[in-house]
């Protein structure tokens, strides 16, 4: 998984694998899903991102068993 935040167009974009993209779907008028063949989620784009989140603070954990 990679994100990223672009402070330029404030928007966050998340990568969470690198298969091909086969169609995009707006979830809101700023948040857009891509799906691959599968329907499996590729990324996700969150445009405005700091009206959506907060999007200069980012933690991530794996939670263990």
């Amino acid at each position: 998984m990679n994100v990223r935040y672009f402070p330029d167009t404030d928007t966050l974009l998340v990568t969470f694998s690198d298969r091909k993209v086969a169609e995009t779907r707006d979830l809101t008028e700023d948040v857009l899903i891509e799906l691959d063949e599968q329907g499996r989620l590729v990324s996700m784009t969150v445009e405005h991102a700091k009206e959506q989140m907060n999007a200069t603070e980012f933690t991530y954990q794996v939670a263990t068993a």
